[in-house]
């Protein structure tokens, strides 16, 4: 095949990444949206040895799976990747993603069985993060297209609240109507970077964040606050974040607040939880419940025992599936995360509670040499799973149980064959859909203890 070409193609399965997978002649062929079942004419765009990528010439016979995106940037955007097919196969395609890992990856002989779908698959996002820049003279902001940091102008998303289309339209309108400028990835000049909103599921309180260049440049952004609260009475909180750095990064180290409090509060699990802008927190509150009440079911925490939360961010796990008489310890590295985890437990009474601010490995270090023995471990790393070293002390503690909430489900299948070859057995998994209409899909793991079984 050469570039150009079009070919039949059938699409008979789907990459981690959302696109089509079908073989012409032996050689597989990568075609964004398309759905499995789809039979297309394909364009061939680029050729390697072994696999090559297309797009859609035309769509001969459509997947009966087949439904219309309901979004009229779906295909320019690169945040969802499974809007054209229904539901139900988005699902049976991410617990095939999860299966596929431990199988391959970890070589794990319990596969996940089932996926904890969504109850809800439109406006769940509790968070959005909006790159703002110069188009035609004027500042936009929307999603960056697929495989790019090329601005798609659009607020309206499915995803989020619909508040979050209206608060982001009022503050492009003020950034237009004083000609203030959109930074420029290239040149790093300007001085709005990035609109983001963050809003309490249970309670509705919404916190609104600027990324900007330069501190000097706040004032800019005060004449702001008082039309905008009054509009929208939900924010509670406006601040600014300074990011002066040429950087992918989104936030920068400093704030300052401009309006309201340093903090919102939601509700989750019937815990009382205090977020700051750069804590972690569930972007799905409600499917994180149910994670979380999966997650309180494989501890199975008993009287007396020790429930230690790695990776914990604002403590949302622990709070939840602990209760008041336990002793409960946590780290994260970030470190307003940790503020807002001392708070939460304090403020939803658990006196015999204790977080630290560190990365996994030393923390788990530190535990550990200390003498601490944790009946249970709950870990919920980023992407990237956990390291070696923090692995090691985890089963240096010699837990009874260790529950891990991955992100990741291949990083997931590594890290736990590294637990099982350390002395832990797999005995429950499950896929949990955090995430509807994208690519991204977690999973529960239950490892117990051979050695105390």
């Amino acid at each position: 095949m050469k570039k150009n070409d079009i070919v039949p193609l059938e699409i008979t399965g789907m990459t981690n990444e959302g696109s089509g997978v079908g073989r012409y002649e032996g050689m597989a062929v990568f075609v964004p949206l398309t759905a499995v079942g789809d039979k297309i004419d394909c364009r061939i765009v680029k050729v390697n040895k072994s696999y090559c990528f297309g797009i859609v010439d035309s769509i001969v016979t459509p997947s009966q799976h087949r439904c219309e995106p309901g979004c009229e940037v779906f295909s320019k955007c690169g945040g969802c990747a499974f809007r054209h097919f229904t539901y139900e196969q988005e699902c049976e395609i991410k617990l095939d993603f999860v299966r596929a890992s431990f199988e391959r990856i970890g070589k794990l002989s319990l596969l996940p069985d089932s996926i904890l779908g969504a109850e809800s698959i439109s406006h769940y996002r509790n968070k959005a993060q909006y790159p703002v820049t110069m188009q035609d003279g004027r500042a936009v902001c929307g999603f960056y297209s697929r495989r790019s940091h090329r601005v798609v102008p659009f607020t309206d998303c499915d995803l989020q609240p619909e508040v979050f289309s209206e608060i982001t339209q009022s503050v492009l309108d003020y950034v237009n109507d004083r000609s203030l400028s959109a930074y420029d990835e290239i040149s790093g000049r300007g001085v709005l970077r990035h609109i983001y909103l963050r809003r309490g599921e249970n309670t509705g309180e919404i916190m609104l964040c600027l990324v900007i260049t330069s501190k000097s440049r706040a004032g800019d952004f005060k004449d702001l606050c008082e039309p905008l609260s009054e509009r929208f009475s939900d924010i509670k909180s406006i601040v600014v974040n300074i990011n002066p750095k040429q950087t992918n990064a989104i936030l920068g180290k400093e704030y300052m607040t401009l309006f309201g409090s340093d903090t919102i509060d939601d509700i989750m699990c019937d815990r009382r939880i205090t977020l700051s802008p750069a804590s972690f927190y569930q972007v799905n509150t409600v499917q994180a419940q149910r994670l979380y009440k999966l997650a309180a079911e494989y501890a199975d925490l008993r009287a007396g025992q020790i429930l230690l939360d790695l990776y914990c961010g604002t403590g949302t796990i622990g709070l939840s599936v602990a209760d008041k008489d336990t002793r409960l310890i946590g780290a994260d590295i970030v470190p307003s995360s940790i503020e807002n985890a001392r708070r939460n437990a304090l403020q939803n009474g658990f006196e015999n509670a204790e977080f630290v601010c560190a990365d996994a490995a030393k923390a788990s270090e530190m535990f550990f040499e200390r003498g601490e023995r944790p009946g249970v471990i709950i870990a919920d790393p980023a992407r990237k799973g956990c390291d070696r070293k923090t692995l090691e002390y985890m089963a240096k503690m010699q837990p009874e149980r260790i529950v891990m909430i991955s992100c990741d489900h291949s990083t997931a299948a590594r890290d736990i064959a590294i637990l099982r070859d350390m002395g832990f057995v797999l005995t429950k998994a499950q896929a949990v859909d955090l995430f509807p209409r994208t690519a991204h899909v977690e999973c529960i793991s239950l490892l117990e203890n051979r050695h105390i079984q």
